[in-house]
């Protein structure tokens, strides 16, 4: 399992690179621009996703930022929140390099932002949601683009495995 969160955080930041060059083409009207997703434009999408790895990671490590709102604006300037994502990543990437097997699988508790309530599971359960959570609005990332009229990213797993990831085949 240590190998897999691993890949999986090296190939998030592979990932959040390739959104994140093609939102620097945008201008700015279109960064902003509501098409539909959840959090509705690029911006505010690109700013939920830092938003939530930082409450999770402030959750697995008990250190950092963690905002109380999941829809939080944290950067209103696309230069900011890509020099903050690209932190963000390297976080996660250091941090998931100091996991063993045994705290993968020891229970973690805490309480989510949406209800004040205490939740215990395994710390490798919660792992995964944070690496899927990625996945899921990096799609959103990858319609909003294209409804914008650009050019489709290929995104799956396959690509980074084949290109920046060979180290996990």
């Amino acid at each position: 399992m240590l190998r897999h969160y691993r890949m999986f955080a090296a190939y998030n930041r592979w990932a959040n690179a390739q959104v994140y060059a093609a939102a620097a083409e945008l201008s700015d009207l279109e960064f902003r621009s509501d098409r539909g997703a959840f959090f509705g434009s690029l911006h505010r999408t690109l700013n939920h996703l830092l938003v939530a790895d930082r409450i999770w990671m402030k959750r697995f490590t008990g250190t950092g930022e963690a905002p109380m709102s999941l829809d939080a604006v944290l950067f209103e300037e696309f230069d900011a929140l890509a020099v903050a994502r690209k932190a963000e990543d390297e976080r996660i990437i250091g941090w998931t390099g100091t996991l063993d097997e045994t705290s993968l699988a020891a229970n973690f508790t805490y309480s989510p932002v949406s209800q004040p309530i205490a939740i215990t599971q395994p710390l490798w359960t919660a792992l995964s949601h944070l690496f899927n959570h990625q996945t899921h609005h990096r799609g959103q990332c990858h319609m909003t683009l294209t409804a914008l009229g650009k050019p489709s990213l290929g995104l799956d797993l396959i690509y980074f495995l084949r290109s920046e990831g060979r180290e996990w085949m």
